[in-house]
Protein backbone atom coordinates (compact mmCIF):
# COMPACT_ATOMS: atom_id res chain seq x y z
CA UNK A 1 0.00 0.00 0.00
CA UNK A 2 2.88 2.09 -0.29
CA UNK A 3 1.14 4.05 -2.71
CA UNK A 4 -1.17 5.68 0.24
CA UNK A 5 -0.63 8.16 2.95
CA UNK A 6 -0.78 6.58 6.66
CA UNK A 7 -3.66 8.01 7.03
CA UNK A 8 -5.11 6.78 3.85
CA UNK A 9 -3.89 3.25 4.72
CA UNK A 10 -5.69 3.40 8.16
CA UNK A 11 -8.88 4.25 6.35
CA UNK A 12 -8.68 0.96 4.63
CA UNK A 13 -9.60 -1.05 7.61
CA UNK A 14 -12.47 0.91 7.55
CA UNK A 15 -15.70 -0.66 6.61
CA UNK A 16 -16.64 -0.06 2.73
CA UNK A 17 -19.59 3.07 4.05
CA UNK A 18 -17.11 4.42 6.79
CA UNK A 19 -14.92 4.50 3.89
CA UNK A 20 -16.74 6.26 1.45
CA UNK A 21 -17.45 8.42 4.29
CA UNK A 22 -13.90 9.20 4.65
CA UNK A 23 -13.61 9.72 1.04
CA UNK A 24 -16.54 12.49 0.81
CA UNK A 25 -15.17 14.26 3.65
CA UNK A 26 -13.34 17.31 3.36
CA UNK A 27 -9.18 16.79 3.09
CA UNK A 28 -6.37 19.92 1.88
CA UNK A 29 -4.76 19.44 -1.41
CA UNK A 30 -1.88 21.70 -1.48
CA UNK A 31 0.00 23.11 -4.63
CA UNK A 32 2.39 25.46 -5.92
CA UNK A 33 0.34 28.40 -6.59
CA UNK A 34 -1.65 27.91 -3.99
CA UNK A 35 1.61 27.98 -1.69
CA UNK A 36 2.48 30.99 -3.33
CA UNK A 37 -0.96 32.54 -2.52
CA UNK A 38 -1.00 31.81 1.46
CA UNK A 39 2.69 32.72 1.29
CA UNK A 40 1.79 36.08 0.20
CA UNK A 41 -1.49 36.53 2.37
CA UNK A 42 1.18 35.54 5.54
CA UNK A 43 3.42 38.51 4.05
CA UNK A 44 0.36 40.72 4.52
CA UNK A 45 -0.59 39.50 8.06
CA UNK A 46 2.79 40.65 9.11
CA UNK A 47 2.97 44.08 7.10
CA UNK A 48 3.73 46.75 9.61
CA UNK A 49 0.76 48.80 10.02
CA UNK A 50 0.92 51.90 7.84
CA UNK A 51 -1.29 54.46 6.75
CA UNK A 52 -1.23 52.86 3.12
CA UNK A 53 -1.96 49.09 3.39
CA UNK A 54 -1.65 46.60 0.64
CA UNK A 55 -4.00 44.17 -0.12
CA UNK A 56 -4.53 41.64 -2.47
CA UNK A 57 -7.59 40.40 -4.70
CA UNK A 58 -7.80 36.19 -6.24
CA UNK A 59 -9.41 35.71 -9.22
CA UNK A 60 -10.59 32.23 -10.51
CA UNK A 61 -13.28 30.76 -12.15
CA UNK A 62 -15.82 29.31 -10.44
CA UNK A 63 -14.99 26.23 -8.21
CA UNK A 64 -11.24 26.69 -8.97
CA UNK A 65 -9.95 26.33 -5.52
CA UNK A 66 -10.18 29.86 -3.92
CA UNK A 67 -12.66 29.67 -1.61
CA UNK A 68 -10.47 26.07 -0.04
CA UNK A 69 -7.66 28.40 0.02
CA UNK A 70 -9.45 31.74 2.36
CA UNK A 71 -10.39 28.52 4.42
CA UNK A 72 -7.16 27.34 4.53
CA UNK A 73 -5.17 30.23 5.39
CA UNK A 74 -8.14 31.34 8.46
CA UNK A 75 -7.81 28.04 9.46
CA UNK A 76 -4.54 28.51 10.39
CA UNK A 77 -5.00 32.11 12.29
CA UNK A 78 -7.69 31.33 14.61
CA UNK A 79 -8.70 33.40 17.64
CA UNK A 80 -5.66 32.70 20.65
CA UNK A 81 -4.35 33.57 23.49
CA UNK A 82 -0.85 34.73 24.40
CA UNK A 83 -1.62 33.31 28.00
CA UNK A 84 -5.01 32.12 29.85
CA UNK A 85 -5.42 35.40 31.29
CA UNK A 86 -4.67 37.72 28.29
CA UNK A 87 -6.84 39.37 25.88
CA UNK A 88 -8.57 37.34 23.49
CA UNK A 89 -6.59 38.00 19.52
CA UNK A 90 -8.44 37.57 16.57
CA UNK A 91 -5.79 38.00 13.37
CA UNK A 92 -8.44 37.32 10.55
CA UNK A 93 -11.99 38.08 10.04
CA UNK A 94 -13.21 35.92 7.38
CA UNK A 95 -16.89 36.81 5.74
CA UNK A 96 -19.15 36.13 2.53
CA UNK A 97 -19.79 39.50 0.44
CA UNK A 98 -23.64 40.16 0.99
CA UNK A 99 -25.47 39.37 -2.24
CA UNK A 100 -25.89 42.98 -2.93
CA UNK A 101 -23.02 45.99 -1.81
CA UNK A 102 -24.88 47.09 0.83
CA UNK A 103 -22.90 49.03 3.88
CA UNK A 104 -25.62 47.39 6.89
CA UNK A 105 -25.48 44.11 4.94
CA UNK A 106 -21.27 44.14 5.31
CA UNK A 107 -21.13 45.27 8.76
CA UNK A 108 -23.89 42.86 9.68
CA UNK A 109 -21.82 40.20 8.54
CA UNK A 110 -18.81 41.36 10.46
CA UNK A 111 -20.73 41.37 13.97
CA UNK A 112 -21.95 38.27 12.79
CA UNK A 113 -18.85 36.86 12.83
CA UNK A 114 -17.49 38.77 16.17
CA UNK A 115 -20.59 37.21 17.32
CA UNK A 116 -21.82 40.26 18.67
CA UNK A 117 -25.53 41.08 18.95
CA UNK A 118 -27.08 44.08 16.77
CA UNK A 119 -30.54 45.46 16.67
CA UNK A 120 -31.43 44.83 12.80
CA UNK A 121 -33.18 48.85 12.64
CA UNK A 122 -29.53 50.08 14.71
CA UNK A 123 -27.74 53.45 12.38
CA UNK A 124 -24.84 52.24 10.66
CA UNK A 125 -22.52 54.63 12.30
CA UNK A 126 -22.92 52.73 15.59
CA UNK A 127 -22.42 49.55 13.96
CA UNK A 128 -19.79 51.03 12.26
CA UNK A 129 -17.92 52.24 15.64
CA UNK A 130 -19.08 49.13 17.17
CA UNK A 131 -17.28 47.14 14.66
CA UNK A 132 -13.45 49.27 14.48
CA UNK A 133 -13.33 49.32 18.63
CA UNK A 134 -14.07 45.70 18.30
CA UNK A 135 -11.33 44.94 16.00
CA UNK A 136 -8.89 47.27 17.24
CA UNK A 137 -9.72 45.47 20.86
CA UNK A 138 -9.17 41.87 19.03
CA UNK A 139 -5.87 43.19 17.28
CA UNK A 140 -7.07 42.23 14.13
CA UNK A 141 -4.88 42.56 10.96
CA UNK A 142 -6.89 41.56 8.04
CA UNK A 143 -10.41 41.40 7.11
CA UNK A 144 -11.03 38.14 4.06
CA UNK A 145 -13.96 38.93 1.36
CA UNK A 146 -14.97 36.12 -0.85
CA UNK A 147 -17.66 36.57 -3.45
CA UNK A 148 -16.09 40.17 -4.32
CA UNK A 149 -17.90 40.11 -7.48
CA UNK A 150 -21.04 40.45 -5.81
CA UNK A 151 -20.76 44.65 -5.36
CA UNK A 152 -21.56 44.63 -9.26
CA UNK A 153 -25.62 42.91 -8.09
CA UNK A 154 -25.65 47.12 -7.02
CA UNK A 155 -26.25 50.38 -8.61
CA UNK A 156 -23.10 52.26 -9.37
CA UNK A 157 -23.84 54.81 -6.29
CA UNK A 158 -24.33 51.52 -3.79
CA UNK A 159 -20.99 49.91 -5.67
CA UNK A 160 -18.87 53.07 -4.68
CA UNK A 161 -20.26 53.11 -0.84
CA UNK A 162 -19.56 49.88 -0.23
CA UNK A 163 -16.01 50.27 -1.90
CA UNK A 164 -15.81 53.56 0.52
CA UNK A 165 -16.56 51.25 3.46
CA UNK A 166 -13.72 48.90 2.56
CA UNK A 167 -11.14 52.30 1.99
CA UNK A 168 -12.27 53.31 5.54
CA UNK A 169 -11.75 50.25 7.90
CA UNK A 170 -8.21 49.40 5.77
CA UNK A 171 -7.52 53.32 6.76
CA UNK A 172 -8.93 53.18 10.10
CA UNK A 173 -7.49 49.79 11.40
CA UNK A 174 -4.62 49.82 9.35
CA UNK A 175 -5.53 46.33 8.25
CA UNK A 176 -4.88 44.35 4.98
CA UNK A 177 -8.10 43.35 3.11
CA UNK A 178 -7.73 39.91 0.87
CA UNK A 179 -10.54 39.75 -1.36
CA UNK A 180 -11.60 36.52 -3.65
CA UNK A 181 -13.86 36.42 -6.95
CA UNK A 182 -14.58 35.69 -10.46
CA UNK A 183 -12.42 37.97 -12.79
CA UNK A 184 -15.35 40.35 -12.83
CA UNK A 185 -14.63 41.13 -9.25
CA UNK A 186 -11.63 43.03 -10.85
CA UNK A 187 -13.95 44.87 -12.33
CA UNK A 188 -15.66 45.63 -8.83
CA UNK A 189 -13.34 47.06 -7.50
CA UNK A 190 -11.68 49.35 -10.25
CA UNK A 191 -14.76 51.53 -9.97
CA UNK A 192 -12.83 52.84 -7.04
CA UNK A 193 -9.42 53.73 -8.46
CA UNK A 194 -7.66 55.07 -5.06
CA UNK A 195 -8.68 51.44 -3.62
CA UNK A 196 -7.95 49.07 -7.08
CA UNK A 197 -4.37 50.56 -6.87
CA UNK A 198 -3.98 48.95 -3.32
CA UNK A 199 -5.13 45.86 -4.68
CA UNK A 200 -2.68 43.29 -5.69
CA UNK A 201 -3.93 40.39 -8.36
CA UNK A 202 -3.14 37.11 -7.21
CA UNK A 203 -4.92 34.74 -10.10
CA UNK A 204 -6.20 31.11 -10.11
CA UNK A 205 -5.56 29.56 -14.04
CA UNK A 206 -7.28 26.67 -14.55
CA UNK A 207 -5.03 23.24 -14.85
CA UNK A 208 -3.11 22.25 -17.55
CA UNK A 209 -1.52 19.36 -18.40
CA UNK A 210 2.04 19.91 -16.84
CA UNK A 211 4.15 18.50 -14.24
CA UNK A 212 2.44 20.86 -11.34
CA UNK A 213 -0.97 18.55 -12.68
CA UNK A 214 0.71 15.26 -12.55
CA UNK A 215 1.79 16.30 -9.00
CA UNK A 216 -2.16 17.19 -7.99
CA UNK A 217 -2.72 14.04 -8.86
CA UNK A 218 -0.57 11.77 -7.32
CA UNK A 219 -1.30 14.06 -4.41
CA UNK A 220 -5.01 12.52 -4.83
CA UNK A 221 -4.09 9.12 -5.07
CA UNK A 222 -2.21 9.46 -2.02
CA UNK A 223 -5.15 10.05 0.60
CA UNK A 224 -7.84 8.06 -1.33
CA UNK A 225 -8.16 4.90 0.44
CA UNK A 226 -8.49 2.55 -2.92
CA UNK A 227 -6.81 -1.16 -2.70
CA UNK A 228 -5.17 -1.07 -6.04
CA UNK A 229 -2.47 1.32 -7.31
CA UNK A 230 -4.68 4.16 -9.95
CA UNK A 231 -1.65 5.47 -11.46
CA UNK A 232 -3.58 8.74 -12.00
CA UNK A 233 -0.78 10.08 -13.35
CA UNK A 234 -1.02 7.73 -16.78
CA UNK A 235 -1.22 9.79 -20.08
CA UNK A 236 -4.46 7.77 -20.52
CA UNK A 237 -6.38 8.53 -17.24
CA UNK A 238 -4.62 12.44 -16.45
CA UNK A 239 -5.82 13.47 -19.98
CA UNK A 240 -9.47 12.17 -18.78
CA UNK A 241 -9.73 13.94 -15.88
CA UNK A 242 -8.33 17.04 -17.33
CA UNK A 243 -11.17 16.83 -19.90
CA UNK A 244 -13.76 16.45 -17.62
CA UNK A 245 -12.83 18.83 -15.22
CA UNK A 246 -12.06 21.44 -17.55
CA UNK A 247 -9.19 22.24 -15.54
CA UNK A 248 -11.14 23.36 -12.10
CA UNK A 249 -9.90 21.55 -9.22
CA UNK A 250 -13.33 21.55 -7.19
CA UNK A 251 -14.58 19.55 -11.04
CA UNK A 252 -11.62 17.32 -10.39
CA UNK A 253 -11.56 16.54 -6.74
CA UNK A 254 -15.41 16.23 -7.27
CA UNK A 255 -14.81 13.78 -10.01
CA UNK A 256 -12.33 11.77 -8.02
CA UNK A 257 -14.12 11.81 -4.66
CA UNK A 258 -17.31 9.77 -6.81
CA UNK A 259 -14.46 7.24 -9.15
CA UNK A 260 -13.40 6.32 -5.78
CA UNK A 261 -17.19 5.17 -3.96
CA UNK A 262 -17.65 3.87 -7.66
CA UNK A 263 -14.49 1.83 -7.68
CA UNK A 264 -15.58 0.71 -3.82
CA UNK A 265 -19.04 0.28 -4.67
CA UNK A 266 -17.98 -2.19 -7.99
CA UNK A 267 -15.29 -4.10 -6.08
CA UNK A 268 -12.30 -2.46 -8.72
CA UNK A 269 -10.80 -0.54 -6.16
CA UNK A 270 -8.71 1.45 -8.40
CA UNK A 271 -9.78 4.44 -10.68
CA UNK A 272 -8.58 4.28 -14.65
CA UNK A 273 -10.26 5.67 -17.86
CA UNK A 274 -12.93 2.92 -18.10
CA UNK A 275 -14.12 3.57 -14.69
CA UNK A 276 -14.03 7.01 -15.36
CA UNK A 277 -15.59 6.63 -18.65
CA UNK A 278 -18.33 4.46 -16.84
CA UNK A 279 -18.83 7.08 -14.44
CA UNK A 280 -21.80 9.25 -14.35
CA UNK A 281 -20.62 12.39 -15.22
CA UNK A 282 -21.05 15.89 -17.10
CA UNK A 283 -18.51 18.59 -16.98
CA UNK A 284 -19.28 22.04 -16.55
CA UNK A 285 -20.12 23.32 -19.84
CA UNK A 286 -22.45 20.61 -20.39
CA UNK A 287 -23.90 21.64 -17.80
CA UNK A 288 -24.34 25.23 -18.48
CA UNK A 289 -25.94 24.37 -21.71
CA UNK A 290 -28.26 22.21 -20.81
CA UNK A 291 -29.59 24.61 -17.73
CA UNK A 292 -29.95 27.42 -20.91
CA UNK A 293 -31.80 24.99 -22.38
CA UNK A 294 -34.52 24.87 -20.28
Amino acid sequence: MEHLSKEAQKALLLTDKERIKYINSDKWIGYTRCSEILNRMSDLLDYPQSSRMPNLIIIGDTNNGKTAILNRFTNQHKAFRKSPDSELILPVVHIQSPPVPDEKRLYNSILDRLLISYKANERVEKKEMQIVNMLKHLNTRMIIIDEMHNILAGTITKQRAFLNVLKYLSNELKISIVAAGIKEALRAISIDPQLSNRFEPAILPRWKMSQDYLRLLASFEHILPLKKKSNLIDDSTSQTLLLMSEGLIGELSTILKRASVFAIQEKKEKIDKSLLQDLEWKAPEVRRKEIHSV
